[in-house]
C-alpha cells in the first residue's frame, strides 16, 4: 500500500466507519466515535475517543493518526484542535441522498479505494431505487414528522425528508429540511405539528434517548393523526357496540427497551395492557426474501413464537389460567375475536 495513503484514520463520526469496514478497510480505522452501532464488531475492535461535539483530543493524537475524518460545522471545534496539533482533518457535510452517494465515493478515493467505493455507492443507490419502486405500489402515502432534537424541537435534515419520500410517505416540512443547519429547522410552534396533521411521528434525538410519551403529551398533540388513531379505532368499536373485553391490543415490534412501554400503548389506546410481539426484524426480512412463511423460516425465532402465541387468542381457544402473573396470563384470561393494533 503507498505510504501516501492514509494508514491511521480516526473516525469522529459513524459514517467513516460504516464505508470503511464496507470496502474491507477495517484495519486502518484507529480510533472511532462512541455513537457508533454500525458494523456492530466496531464497538468491540476499535478504541472509542470522540462523542459528536466533543473528543477527547489527547487520546486521539496517543493514537497518532494520519487522518481524522468528521462531520458538520457541528465538529468544527475538534477539528480545529486536531488541525493546531498537526492533524490532517476531513469534514463532509453532505445533506442528501446524492451528497451521501458522492461522500461515499470520495471517500474511497481518499483511501485509494476508488473502485470499491464506486460499485458499494451503486448498490447503495440500487437500493434505494428498488424501495422507491416498491412504495410507488402502496395505496397511500402518509404524512410524516420526523422529529431530529427534542428542546428546541428539530425537524428532519434533507436526507431523512428525501428518505421519508423514497419509503412512500411526504414529509411535513419538506421546505424546513432544505436548510443545511439545525438551527434554520426549529419548530418553535409545536401547533404547527399539529396543524399539519401528520399520520406518522418518528423521532431520532442526536445523542440521547427518543421518549414518545413525551411527545404525546405534548398540548394539543393529542389530537394529532398519529397518537388519535388509536383512540379512534377504539372509539368506533364503542360506537358498534362492541365488547372491549373480546378486543385485544396487539403492539407490534415491540421492544423491551423501548421507551414506548405497554403501559404507555395502553393508556393512549384505552384498552387494557396489550399483547406484544417480538421485534425480531432480521428474522422477517430473510422469510420475505425467501419466500418462505416465518414459521418455516425461522420457527424458533422471537417473532414467530410470539404470533404462536397469539393464534389461541385469536381463535377464542380455551387455555388454562397460568400460575404467575404474565404475558401468558394475559393471553389466557380474556379470549377474543379480534385483534385491535
Amino acid at each position: 500500500m503507498p505510504a501516501a495513503l492514509p494508514q491511521r484514520i480516526v473516525c469522529l463520526t459513524e459514517e467513516p466507519t460504516e464505508v470503511l469496514y464496507a470496502l474491507g478497510l477495517q484495519e486502518r480505522i484507529v480510533g472511532i466515535s462512541g455513537y457508533t452501532v454500525r458494523p456492530p464488531q466496531a464497538r468491540h475492535e476499535k478504541p472509542r475517543v470522540s462523542a459528536f461535539t466533543s473528543a477527547k483530543v489527547d487520546k486521539i493524537l496517543a493514537l497518532a493518526p494520519d487522518l481524522a475524518i468528521g462531520f458538520s460545522d457541528m465538529q468544527a471545534d475538534i477539528a480545529a484542535a486536531l488541525i493546531k496539533a498537526g492533524v490532517e482533518v476531513w469534514i463532509s457535510n453532505h445533506r442528501s441522498i446524492d451528497g451521501i452517494l458522492g461522500y461515499v465515493r470520495r471517500l474511497g478515493a481518499l483511501v485509494g479505494a476508488s473502485a470499491a467505493a464506486d460499485a458499494y455507492a451503486d448498490r447503495l443507490a440500487a437500493h434505494v431505487d428498488q424501495v422507491r419502486a416498491a412504495a410507488a405500489t402502496l395505496p397511500r402515502r402518509p404524512r410524516v414528522y420526523f422529529e431530529e432534537w427534542d428542546v428546541p424541537a428539530i425537524s428532519a435534515i434533507r436526507w431523512v425528508s428525501e428518505l421519508v419520500g423514497v419509503a412512500g410517505g411526504d414529509d411535513i416540512f419538506p421546505q424546513r429540511a432544505l436548510a443545511p443547519l439545525g438551527r434554520d429547522r426549529i419548530v418553535a410552534d409545536g401547533g404547527e405539528v399539529v396543524a399539519a396533521a401528520p399520520d406518522i411521528i418518528i423521532g431520532s434525538w442526536c445523542g440521547k434517548k427518543f421518549r414518545a410519551e413525551q411527545v404525546a403529551a405534548r398540548p394539543g398533540w393529542q389530537d394529532v393523526p398519529a397518537v388519535r388513531n388509536a383512540q379512534r379505532c377504539v372509539s368506533i368499536f364503542q360506537q358498534l357496540s362492541y365488547p372491549l373485553d373480546k378486543v385485544t391490543l396487539v403492539v407490534n415490534r415491540f421492544q423491551k427497551k423501548s421507551s414506548i412501554t405497554l403501559d404507555v400503548v395502553s393508556e393512549t389506546a384505552g384498552l387494557p395492557r396489550g399483547i406484544p410481539l417480538a421485534n425480531d426484524f432480521a428474522s422477517l426480512i430473510n422469510s420475505i426474501n425467501h419466500g418462505v412463511m416465518l414459521t418455516e423460516e425461522a420457527p424458533r425465532s422471537r417473532l414467530a413464537q410470539s404470533i404462536a402465541g397469539l393464534l389461541p387468542i385469536v381463535r377464542g381457544e380455551p387455555t388454562s389460567p397460568p400460575k404467575s402473573r404474565s404475558f401468558t396470563r394475559l393471553f389466557a384470561r380474556r379470549p377474543v375475536t379480534d385483534a385491535a393494533q
